[in-house]
């Protein structure tokens, strides 16, 4: 695996995705995949904390090829979605919206696994600061087995009706390999400027 050059911009990137496995097998195999491009590439993940699901799996992949993890989980969903200890900083925070806030913060970028409503959520929100203009951070959809493809249909639709347009647009990745969405980051990345991937503590509260 080549490593990116001193210049990349991509440094963290926060991975969304299920706190269950799904039902198709190559969910769990591309959270293992990616979680391997990304230690081996020196890039390290920022996720919810949990130890279970796919999120446990990439976490684990992350740890087991000597990369750097960084978990975030609220207080509530200690227990529940058993936190990963094992992690180099797990961070407990107050409430989802803490979460969220300390996630952008620490994230070059934002990629999507397969998930549930609390993934979707999670995508779609930086979908909307990105349409709002509070970042340029890039925003990429692992469409493993054509996952997010009825989003994407959705989108599209959104955009024929133009509910979508103009100002409103935003640049939305889609990788449908595992081997694609780090090259698709790098290259995006490299076209924003520091300073528009910002978000202030004040800015996320307005949100």
């Amino acid at each position: 695996m080549n490593r990116p050059e001193k210049s990349s911009k991509i440094r963290k990137i926060c991975v969304y995705c299920g706190s269950g496995p799904g039902t198709d097998p190559a969910f769990v195999q591309a959270a293992r995949d990616f979680g391997k491009v990304l230690a081996e590439n020196n890039i390290g993940l920022v996720f919810g904390g949990g130890a279970v699901g796919i999120m446990g799996e990439l976490a684990a992949a992350v740890t087991k090829h000597n990369g750097q993890v960084n978990g975030i989980i609220p207080e509530f969903l200690m227990a529940r979605e058993h936190a990963l200890q094992q992690t180099q900083g797990l961070i407990v925070t107050r409430d989802m919206h803490e979460r969220k806030r300390r996630m952008f913060e620490m994230a070059d970028a934002f990629v999507a696994l397969p998930g549930g409503v609390g993934t979707l959520e999670e995508i779609v929100e930086q979908m909307t600061w990105a349409q709002l203009g509070r970042h340029k951070k890039p925003i990429l959809l692992a469409n493993i087995k054509g996952f997010w493809q009825p989003l994407c249909a959705l989108l599209d639709h959104m955009k024929a009706l133009e509910f979508i347009r103009g100002d409103l647009s935003f640049d939305l990745l889609v990788a449908d390999k595992v081997a694609d969405i780090l090259p698709m980051l790098h290259n995006a990345a490299m076209a924003v400027p520091d300073d528009a991937k910002k978000l202030t503590p004040e800015e996320a509260e307005k949100l």
